[in-house]
């Protein structure tokens, strides 16, 4: 009996699916790592093996369509605000979010007296793509910019009703109160973090390309282009790039990585090695830190670099009880702090924030046994702000969820991005106002509102 099974055909079959699934895997692999042999064959490699990713995606978001983003479970018991201490703030919130009823993100502007929405930007994300120039270098995001899946990322308000902003890998735009476009910036492509300087310019993180010559050297003219050149990017008011620096440059120059960092990455895998998330600029002289230098955060060295532009030079490169980090604040003339993602392998269950004194070269822990109990959680992304009165907002990004706490470590409001229908959609780097006047000038725009969306 046994020896006959050998003879049916579905052994066969079996045997044969087995060593075409080592030959599939071992292609993908191959093509990964940068070889170029059959490079035809790569493309239909690659097409084969994200085939899967779409139907996944229309399981998870509950709709025909695969670009919809998921729909989130982790908070689904909870109200969509409740606020635990009555607490009256003359702040703004600016709230990017995702909204599945509409199909698209949109940006609101809320009153935090109150926790009401008194203006939303939704722009007209198709038209946006259509004004493109630099079609070959958006190819690979096509659908990511899509408006089923355009994300505002970290928006960056000014007082006259303007917004800039990007998604997290697109090119980056102004529009204005009415959500109409003023200017696209599509020379290179921008991610994350948008920062206002002492002078009026903005801090946004980019990847350079073309390539730094550091990465023309090293790596190979295949493997070049999986590389994610992370670079440190200053634009003005008018969208004009000025100042642009690779970040794997930066270290290489200051004898922190080895001059063949970048072919090293490409072999051992590592197409996103630096992983830039943040840019932290410093708007004043201190003791330990000058005008115009700026702190970055990188997530894959779990590192925060202190970056002095002016001269090329690292300051300090900050390593510590935090991994994969997002997001480094300066809070006082001698102290950073920083959202530690805690992916370590151990004690892992919670996110932190970390606070450094570069006085006494220590790190604390802010609010952790609240943050612990909450169980406040991003493995990947998420932001804080420390708040004048020492009050403590956290984004949870992954799980559409903020809580604000006041200085005394207790909750004072909780907010998840929650619709009418119970659907939960991710949230993507809030800001909160507190500047007086900034607030009085734009809530003057609403009243002479004339906007059609």
């Amino acid at each position: 009996m046994f020896k006959k099974f050998f003879t049916y055909p579905v052994f066969l079959v079996l045997f044969l699916s087995f060593i075409g699934s080592l030959l599939f895997g071992y292609s993908i692999k191959y093509y990964a790592e940068g070889g170029k042999k059959y490079l035809y064959l790569r493309d239909i490699v690659f097409f084969i093996a994200e085939t899967p990713k779409p139907i996944i995606n229309m399981i998870r978001s509950k709709s025909l369509n695969p670009n919809k983003p998921p729909l989130l479970t982790k908070h689904k018991d909870k109200k969509r605000f409740e606020k635990f201490i009555e607490n009256k703030r003359n702040a703004l919130l600016v709230l990017p979010r995702y909204d599945h009823i509409l199909s698209r993100s949109v940006v609101d502007i809320v009153d935090l007296n109150n926790f009401q929405t008194i203006h939303t930007y939704k722009h007209d994300i198709e038209e946006m793509n259509n004004q493109i120039v630099n079609v070959e270098e958006y190819l690979r995001f096509k659908n990511n910019i899509s408006p089923i899946r355009f994300r505002y990322f970290h928006p960056l308000l000014f007082s006259d009703g303007t917004l800039i902003n990007s998604d997290n890998n697109s090119y980056a735009f102004k529009i204005d109160f009415c959500s109409n476009m003023i200017w696209i910036n599509d020379k290179e492509v921008f991610h994350h973090s948008k920062m206002l300087d002492h002078e009026g310019n903005i801090w946004i993180t980019g990847k350079m390309y073309p390539y730094s010559k550091l990465i023309n050297k090293y790596a190979t003219k295949d493997n070049r282009k999986f590389f994610e050149n992370d670079s440190l990017i200053k634009i003005d008011i008018n969208g004009k790039i000025i100042f642009n620096k690779s970040v794997t440059e930066i270290l290489i120059r200051n004898n922190i990585l080895p001059n063949n960092f970048v072919l090293n990455s490409l072999l051992s895998k590592q197409f996103d090695p630096i992983h830039l998330n943040d840019i932290e600029p410093a708007l004043d002289n201190t003791k330990y830190w000058k005008k115009g230098d700026v702190f970055i955060s990188l997530r894959e060295q779990s590192s925060i670099v202190h970056y002095r532009p002016s001269n090329d030079e690292v300051i300090n490169y900050i390593t510590g009880p935090f991994v994969e980090q997002h997001d480094v604040d300066i809070i006082s003339d001698k102290e950073i702090s920083i959202l530690n993602n805690n992916n370590f392998f151990i004690n892992n269950e919670h996110s932190e924030v970390v606070v450094y004194n570069f006085e006494t070269k220590k790190f604390r822990k802010l609010f952790n046994n609240q943050l612990q109990k909450e169980n406040f959680k991003t493995y990947r992304g998420g932001l804080h702000k420390i708040l004048k009165d020492g009050s403590l907002m956290v984004d949870e990004q992954a799980h559409g969820r903020i809580i604000l706490f006041n200085n005394r470590g207790e909750k004072e409001w909780e907010f998840v991005n929650k619709d009418k229908n119970g659907d939960i959609a991710n949230i993507w780097w809030s800001r909160i106002i507190e500047d007086e006047i900034f607030i009085e000038q734009f809530k003057s725009l609403l009243q002479n509102k004339k906007c059609l969306n």
